[in-house]
């Protein structure tokens, strides 16, 4: 029998440190198993995974052998655990000291294209990659897995790289042994140098960058894509990309932990992200976005001369943003289709926050002109507007905005049809106003 000990930690360090490797089972003539290494592999069982801190809820077991360290005598038994749900594992006894190698690791072809004499044969672990599916699905991401390999194990983790059937690729880090009452974390392929310690080498950088194009079909932008790159994860994992169009725009796309699609900001407002877009110039993308909103708004009835903008949440196929004006003291809120032949919508800022957009790239005073007209058109005509505030909508679709008026006379709560456009309908003196909300509040208002 030939010598195990620590010439088994040796052989599986030098396999996961490999960089060749597949999901495949070895080949391998495989003895068959004998009714007395299951005997003693059942036995043992129990006992081995209580002292590794194994999660293993036991389907079958193997006596793999047994052997002497020539120089420090001590003797050492191997053994093969099968885990119902989870990854099966290689069982290394010196003595009181145990250690583990999950089947992966066991299985791996090392630098020769050999796999280790002492790999997991039991049916339960068949396919050693069957059991990292929990911790795919613990870690919140979707992947069907297409290859794998070990990439290395210290005494409390383990990492393996996941190359998935749509192309993405990854990094899974478990605990070590796995556990699953234990942190499992998957990180894309692309935010590993191909330099680092960890990194990828089942899938290249350019199908780890093919999520770009998923993404970007998804938002429904117009963008016919000439550059990716892998911007940067926030501590919640939502993930950044930028793509640069042949169109001459760009955008950074968000994605969430789970990589579905969660919005795509162009890089002219793209600034505060991880330093904004590289691909593409964003001063030259401003200038450029400025005129086509300047252009957007004008067909849709608002003549402004865009001089500033900001984007804002909203739908995925539409462009939400507020405008500022270089030809008129008021801006507005534009909502924008993905091409000039969409219909747009413009909501002036002095009605926006009834549809919970809120200016902040022009003053709110710019509104109290389109706020005093509101009120002659309802047949009120002394009230100059010098304040307001929005109140908010009730449950049957009123809008509510309540003014104060220049002559310091008692202002009013201003009564809104929403659709199919804002419009004033109701002039409603604050003394009369109680029950909206708790009436009045802005000063000269409260008598």
């Amino acid at each position: 029998m030939r010598p195990m000990g620590l010439g088994l930690a040796v052989a599986l360090v030098l396999a996961i440190l490999s960089p060749v490797g597949a999901n495949a089972a070895p080949k391998s003539d495989s003895p068959p198993i004998s009714k007395d290494q299951r005997e003693k592999g059942m036995a043992a069982a129990p006992g081995l995974i209580s002292a590794a801190g194994a999660d293993c809820q036991l389907a079958d077991a193997r006596f793999i052998g047994e052997g002497t360290d020539t120089k420090t005598k001590a003797k050492t038994s191997l053994y093969e655990l099968a885990c119902t749900g989870n990854e099966g594992l290689l069982v290394e006894k010196t003595g009181d000291t145990v250690d583990t190698f999950t089947c992966v690791q066991a299985n791996q072809p090392g630098p020769d294209g050999k796999v280790n004499p002492n790999h997991c044969v039991l049916p339960g672990n068949a396919d050693p990659y069957a059991g990292l599916a929990a911790y795919i699905a613990k870690a919140g991401k979707s992947c069907t897995l297409a290859k794998g390999r070990a990439i290395g194990q210290s005494p409390t983790n383990a990492v393996f790289e996941l190359a998935c059937q749509n192309g993405d690729g990854y990094i899974l880090e478990t605990s070590a042994p796995p556990r699953l009452d234990k942190p499992a974390t998957m990180e894309p392929c692309i935010s590993f140098p191909p330099s680092s310690n960890v990194s990828c080498t089942l899938t290249d950088r350019a199908a780890q960058l093919a999520i770009v194009d998923r993404l970007v079909a998804k938002s429904g932008k117009a963008c016919t894509i000439k550059d990716r790159r892998y911007v940067g994860a926030t501590s919640s994992g939502t993930v950044f990309y930028e793509a640069a169009c042949q169109e001459g725009k760009g955008f950074m796309l968000e994605a969430a932990a789970n990589g579905d699609f969660q919005q795509a900001i162009d890089c002219a407002g793209a600034d505060a992200i991880a330093g904004g877009c590289t691909l593409t110039d964003a001063r030259q993308a401003k200038t450029e976005q400025a005129g086509m909103y300047t252009k957007f708004a004008a067909k849709a009835g608002f003549q402004c001369q865009v001089s500033g903008y900001a984007p804002l949440p909203g739908p995925s196929d539409k462009d939400v943003v507020e405008l500022a004006c270089s030809n008129r003291p008021d801006g507005a809120i534009g909502i924008f289709g993905a091409s000039a032949n969409d219909p747009a919508t413009i909501i002036d800022c002095a009605h926006s926050e009834l549809k919970s957009y809120r200016c902040t790239l022009t003053k709110a005073s710019a509104s109290y002109a389109t706020l005093t007209a509101d009120l002659k058109a309802v047949g009120r005509s002394t009230c100059q507007v010098s304040n307001a505030r929005t109140v908010g909508v009730s449950a049957d679709q009123k809008g509510y905005i309540e003014v104060a008026c220049a002559d310091g006379l008692a202002g009013y709560m201003i009564e809104y049809a929403l659709a199919p456009t804002i419009t004033a309908k109701t002039p409603i003196v604050c003394g009369e106003a109680k029950g909206i909300s708790g009436g009045c509040t802005l000063p000269g208002n409260i008598k």
